[in-house]
């Protein structure tokens, strides 16, 4: 028998259905019937025949025929929305997408898989299984780590050793022994207690690497979990079943408790989760929809599911990623802007960046002479000015490489550089780069007390992983501008050319933003700008040249690898980030 699940005025309603060719409008009465039966007032309503409603889809929110037969319109145990006519402008109604609609149509359920040890998960791996990239698996080596250290747990409870948080309950009650027919219930009151986040939800590419990580962690083998329950987890990532997990609600302290029970709340089948299936549902109807049942926890497994710094560690993986991302195309940007303001090359001088032994200057140098060398790629617009009598450059220009991120300041004084180019009134960076120097504040310094005391200095980690992806994206923004500015810039100076690469990057903008001729409204315009940034458009147009630049230089340059950090040490020489398992 055909069964569907339906979002009425925030609740969900399991429907049966014994005809397959009953209508998508009967599908919609029954729903609001037994809305209607479950409220005391009927909802409001005097009957079913008073209500007027339309039927959508959840997945990509479609809207559906009333008169369609079932059979037609949806398939089994599909998730549909009942909108009555009216809610949809109530400052109460309840979508079944809270942040309006997420790009479904983006979303292809992948077929590769990263197989899990624990030890060598990257950063690049991390952030492309949030993307949905991949599916996931254990190693073999893996497997037999986590049986290994479930068979500890097994022998804890038959011998009936008092242990902490497995035999015994939490915080103040430690020295309280549980009862062996009560050990399962202290793992998911575990779990229900430590729930308590607020704000908005992550969004599902962040909620995939927290899940995602999480599993990585659980794959070392020093957790307890079982194999049982571990494959479990696994199977509800791979079938892309995310948890509600607010953004706030971790202060760092013995790990990212609260957020890390959410994620678990719905592995339990309690709460809310999403899938690209069902959108925002009870977690037992998303579960169930994709052949998935509830996980029931075992002695310390809630425990293993929720102590770990997964929160702060995922966060700061994208930080790292995008970080890397803009910082490479900074230099491309300002290599432009540099053109665009009749800036001189003399200052990326190998023998001048020779002299200290700084890698990341000698190759922010290195990329500025492979875009701007005029032996290699002709300027009409460098020869424009060969001759003139500027003596040098402002610093946020000529010191780049030595400090890059002034450059991004600059922005905002392009108005007093150069006149032609004030004309654009680009006045937005100011904010991002001002909010930007106020997040930048360290959250160590404002640590408090939690636990009654007993954690009374907290890391705040959560709060500075998620700043450190605001300052991020504003980075993203303000080199937007300047990417937009210096590209207005080129048409200042036409008929005059810039080098081959530059021409790439001002053609790829052009490809998605017009150059103005007069006031228009530049909000759209800065967003494709961005988006270029964030999918890395301008460093794909612009790495072959300096790569090819690098070939025919190579005593002279050694590439510095973008971020191949993986999560298990910082310190060493292959520049890995730790991970920290249970604490």
């Amino acid at each position: 028998m055909p069964r569907y699940t339906v979002h009425v005025r925030g609740e969900w309603l399991a429907v049966p259905c014994r005809d397959a060719q009953l209508t998508v409008g009967w599908l919609g009465r029954e729903a609001v019937r037994r809305y209607m039966k479950n409220k005391p007032d009927n909802g409001g309503f005097a009957s079913v025949d008073d209500v007027q409603f339309l039927v959508r889809r959840c997945k990509g929110l479609g809207l559906l025929d009333n008169e369609d037969p079932l059979e037609v319109a949806l398939e089994d145990n599909e998730f549909v929305e009942v909108v009555i006519e009216g809610d949809a402008m109530s400052p109460d109604f309840i979508p079944s997408q809270p942040e309006g609609v997420y790009l479904y149509s983006k979303y292809r359920e992948p077929d590769k898989y990263i197989a899990l040890d624990g030890d060598s998960l990257t950063t690049e791996d991390l952030v492309n299984l949030g993307k949905g990239c991949y599916k996931i698996k254990l190693t073999p080596t893996a497997e037999k780590k986590v049986q290994k250290s479930r068979e500890v747990i097994d022998r804890i409870i038959k011998e009936k050793t008092v242990v902490y948080g497995i035999t015994t309950g939490f915080g103040k009650f430690a020295r309280t022994v549980i009862p062996i027919d009560k050990l399962e219930e202290l793992q998911f009151n575990l779990v229900r207690s430590h729930s308590s986040g607020v704000g908005k939800p992550l969004i599902p590419e962040r909620c995939r690497m927290l899940l995602a990580l999480r599993v990585n962690v659980l794959a070392k083998g020093y957790s307890g979990i079982s194999l049982e329950t571990l494959k479990q987890v696994i199977e509800i990532f791979n079938a892309s079943c995310l948890s509600y997990v607010p953004e706030k609600g971790t202060v760092g302290a013995s790990g990212d408790l609260a957020p890390l029970s959410h994620l678990a709340l719905g592995l339990i089948g309690e709460g809310k989760m999403w899938s690209p299936k069902s959108g925002w549902a009870d977690a037992k109807y998303v579960l169930e929809a994709h052949g998935l049942k509830p996980i029931v926890l075992k002695p310390k497994e809630g425990l293993a599911l929720i102590n770990g710094t997964q929160m702060i560690t995922s966060l700061g993986c994208e930080a790292v990623e995008r970080a890397s991302a803009i910082a490479r195309q900074a230099d491309i940007v300002a290599a432009l802007t540099l053109e665009v303001l009749k800036g001189t090359t003399k200052a990326f001088d190998t023998d001048i960046h020779a002299v200290r032994p700084h890698r990341g200057q000698i190759e922010v140098s290195f990329r500025f002479r492979s875009l701007l060398d005029s032996d290699h790629h002709p300027s009409e617009i460098a020869e424009s000015h060969r001759f003139c009598d500027r003596v040098q450059d402002a610093y946020t220009l000529r010191c780049c490489p030595q400090s890059h991120y002034g450059l991004l300041i600059h922005v905002a004084g392009l108005r007093s550089q150069n006149p032609e180019l004030s004309v654009l009134k680009l006045k937005a960076p100011g904010k991002p780069v001002s909010e930007s120097k106020a997040l930048c504040h360290p959250s160590s310094v404002d640590s408090l007390s939690t636990s009654a005391a007993t954690e009374d200095h907290v890391s705040m980690g959560g709060w500075a992983a998620r700043k450190a992806l605001r300052v991020i994206e504003h980075v993203e923004q303000v080199l937007a501008i300047e990417l937009l500015a210096a590209c207005q810039g080129i048409e200042f100076l036409r008929p005059l050319r810039t080098t081959t690469p530059l021409e790439k990057v001002y053609d790829l903008v052009r490809s998605v933003v017009r150059p103005w001729i007069k006031d228009r409204f530049m909000a759209p315009d800065i967003e494709a700008a961005h988006r270029l940034l964030v999918e890395q458009k301008v460093w794909e147009v612009a790495s072959p040249y300096i790569e090819k630049y690098r070939l025919e230089h190579i005593p002279e340059s050694r590439p510095i690898s973008p971020t191949a950090f993986s999560l298990e040490s910082l310190n060493k020489k292959s520049t890995q980030i730790p991970e920290s398992g249970d604490l």
